[in-house]
């Protein structure tokens, strides 16, 4: 006599060691192409895939051992599966964390106020950087594009800019100390860097812009990306 209960159904997503395996496998099994897969193959995969047997399986099937072709199909390294499921379980989580606006672009102040706005009444978690310029100073135009490319990559991060002329502090932001960078965070300042350029070569770009940031540690982690790996998949075999 049983007093067996149906079992519940496994959740979608598992923690610990065996519920990432479970999750992996039946990932495996959805993203197979199963035309081209043998049959024999695409019911070992489904078995692996259902770690808890159904109430109709066979007792014998359900006890027995596993065999050497399932052990040898568990240890196959399917390495373009494997990065789909890699890829995928990374915009997940990122999706979990992400939080916030998302700008994408450099906004142009038009004002002191409008200034006073974009760092006082922003998120408190938000990065702010303010780039100070003239568009006759040397090295402006050039920071301009550079945190035109930054704003691209670092979507959660709020980058402005606003002519001296209309800061309504221009007696403070002469030609000298042009173009100035302004970080700020919950309206505090992080960061005042007059003359940046300074810091520079005559010809620069966005990845120095980058570093140089990066170096006082005002940055966030970039925003996700593809894997790397990804260029392998569309590259000529």
């Amino acid at each position: 006599m049983s007093d067996s209960v149906d079992e519940e159904e496994l959740p979608a997503t598992h923690t610990g060691p065996k519920g990432v395996i479970h999750d992996w496998r039946k990932f495996k099994l959805e993203s197979e192409d199963h035309e081209s897969m043998p049959q024999k193959r695409r019911e070992l995969l489904r078995q692996m895939s259902n770690p808890r047997p159904s109430n109709e399986d066979d007792p014998e099937r359900v006890n027995r051992k596993m065999s050497v072709q399932e052990y040898e199909m568990i240890q196959e390294e399917d390495e373009q599966s494997l990065k789909k499921y890699r890829k995928q379980c990374m915009q997940e989580m990122h999706e979990r964390l992400s939080f916030g606006p998302k700008f994408d672009s450099v906004f142009e102040l038009e004002s002191g106020e409008a200034f006073l706005e974009a760092i006082e009444k922003e998120h408190r978690l938000t990065l702010v950087i303010v780039h100070i310029y003239e568009d006759d100073v040397k090295g402006c135009e050039a920071l301009n594009n550079c945190l035109t490319c930054l704003a691209a990559e670092y979507s959660c991060v709020k980058f402005c800019r606003i002519q001296a002329s209309v800061t309504g502090a221009e007696e403070r932001f002469s030609e000298e100390v042009l173009p100035t960078l302004l970080v700020y965070k919950g309206g505090e300042m992080l960061g005042n860097f007059v003359c940046i350029t300074k810091h520079f070569n005559e010809e620069f770009f966005a990845t120095d812009v980058e570093n140089f940031l990066n170096e006082y540690g005002l940055l966030p982690e970039k925003e996700f990306a593809a894997c790397p790996d990804d260029e392998e998949e569309h590259g000529v075999e």
